[in-house]
């Protein structure tokens, strides 16, 4: 007969000790945790770049704008940050064409397209390019955002990291790049979750599902959000007043708002792809040109910063102010067509900057024309135009970008006005519904389809130069 001690486990048995189990954990695929600590380091790498981007890009424009103001006289000003701002805009230009190419606008599409394996990831050049030239391009105060660039730098990180730890597993190397686009967004909006679903709802032709991906990408933006956070502060990034929700009767007002969006938003996205083929045809690529072109740019933006700063910069800062009700519906419109001016051209010049911003504010600028004008309209109703404003925010970007979900939770962190997710909801989609069923693509599919075909275009002609010289050797009698 069997002993009570052969039928019963030990107390001192190794698996029911704290010892045991730690060694039965060491012993299992480690492969799943070390992804997990990766993205956690790769999060707060990426929330540090961010947010010192962030603050790099306000010095800049800030002291730039004081030291004139406080040591030229009045009559040369003007003529000062000109200079000065072209200056600075043209050495991003230069950066970038001359060093990588590839930091050239938002960054977005490059990120989408690495996750695809279209697309190569030298963080080596990028990382530096991109947070130096944007400090340049966005310090003179040409309408860009950082945010764009955040994401981009963000999951450069991610590639970096996975190189220095020789990460040699495809899908390992995939879902820290995808975290470190999460927590660049993360950090640059204060948005943890709008970070984690703007991979997952906006890249997700791109990103590969799995439980340690989505894992990897929460635990990196949850990082990168903290680091935000210690250095900046929990507040929301917008200080706006907290809304209550809006009467049921007039949310049929939020509806017609989105279908409005979501007709402007496949125009705009169409527009952004023109003005960028516009000046890639004024340019031709040169580095003359579009270095020249750059620095005319910046001076004009800094000399515009003087004297009308609503047109310049990103734009979120002028979102309270829009809100608050201290721009008529006359001076609303001319910020709303003098800013969707604005964004055509700095971003369709090829700058290391983003358009997420830019974005945004056009979104509240033309939500706060419309709540105006539905509250004169129906003056019964108790309408806050406010409410517009930030239904406009997620609605354009709904619209363009085609992520209701990342934009409702991304406008509503911002915002901190939670009462108002009912008619965001019916904005956004009603923006989305619309917008895809006139055809229109989703902003950043359409820019990394455009990069891709430049990239073709590029190959075959540098084959075609390499055919035509090896030509001419050959008829000259000389090898190949």
């Amino acid at each position: 007969m069997s002993s009570i001690s052969d039928e019963v486990p030990s107390g001192n048995n190794d698996q029911e000790q704290p010892s045991g189990i730690v060694r039965r954990f060491l012993r299992r695929d480690k492969t799943s945790i070390t992804i997990l600590l990766l993205s956690a380091f790769v999060g707060m790498l990426a929330g540090y770049l961010s947010t010192f981007f962030e603050i790099g890009v306000h010095w800049v424009g800030e002291h730039r704008t004081a030291y004139l103001l406080e040591n030229s006289p009045a009559w040369t000003v003007a003529v000062s940050s000109f200079v000065i701002s072209a200056v600075i805009a043209a050495f991003g230009y230069l950066l970038t064409h001359t060093i990588a190419p590839d930091a050239a606008g938002s960054g977005i599409p490059e990120i989408e397209g690495a996750m695809d394996d279209l697309r190569p990831v030298r963080w080596w050049r990028v990382l530096p390019v991109k947070f130096f030239g944007g400090l340049g391009t966005l310090g003179s105060g040409m309408v860009l955002g950082r945010e764009g660039p955040s994401v981009q730098m963000g999951g450069n990180v991610g590639s970096m990291v996975a190189d220095i730890f020789r990460l040699k597993d495809n899908e390992g190397r995939h879902a820290l790049l995808a975290s470190g686009a999460a927590a660049g967004l993360s950090a640059a909006f204060n948005a943890p979750l709008a970070g984690t679903l703007f991979v997952v709802e906006e890249m997700r032709p791109q990103f590969r599902y799995s439980l340690i991906s989505i894992k990897a990408v929460f635990i990196a933006s949850i990082m990168a959000n903290i680091i935000y956070r210690s250095i900046k502060g929990q507040d929301a990034v917008i200080d706006l007043p907290s809304y209550g929700s809006p009467e049921l009767m007039a949310l049929w007002l939020y509806l017609v708002l989105g279908m409005l969006f979501g007709i402007f938003g496949v125009h705009f996205n169409r527009l952004v792809v023109r003005s960028l083929d516009f000046y890639a045809k004024l340019h031709r690529g040169e580095l003359l040109r579009y270095v020249g072109l750059g620095g005319l740019l910046g001076g004009c933006f800094g000399v515009l910063l003087l004297y009308f700063p609503e047109l310049t910069g990103g734009g979120v800062e002028w979102i309270p102010a829009a809100t608050r009700g201290d721009f008529g519906l006359f001076m609303l419109l001319i910020i709303f067509v003098g800013r969707l001016a604005a964004t055509l051209i700095c971003f369709g010049s090829g700058a290391p900057g983003g358009i997420f911003a830019p974005m945004l504010a056009l979104g509240t600028m033309a939500g706060t024309l419309f709540g105006l004008l539905a509250h004169a309209m129906f003056p019964d109703m108790g309408l806050e135009p406010g409410t517009f404003a930030i239904a406009g925010m997620g609605a354009l970007f709904a619209a363009t970008v085609r992520a209701p979900l990342t934009g409702i939770v991304l406008v509503l962190e911002m915002t901190d006005n939670y009462n108002l997710i009912l008619p965001m909801l019916i904005t956004c989609l009603g923006a989305t519904m619309l917008a895809q069923l006139l055809g229109g693509r989703p902003i950043y599919s359409l820019l990394l389809e455009r990069t891709l075909r430049a990239s073709v275009r590029k190959k075959k002609a540098d084959q075609a130069a390499a055919e035509s010289e090896e030509q001419q050797n050959t008829q000259n009698g000389q090898p190949s």
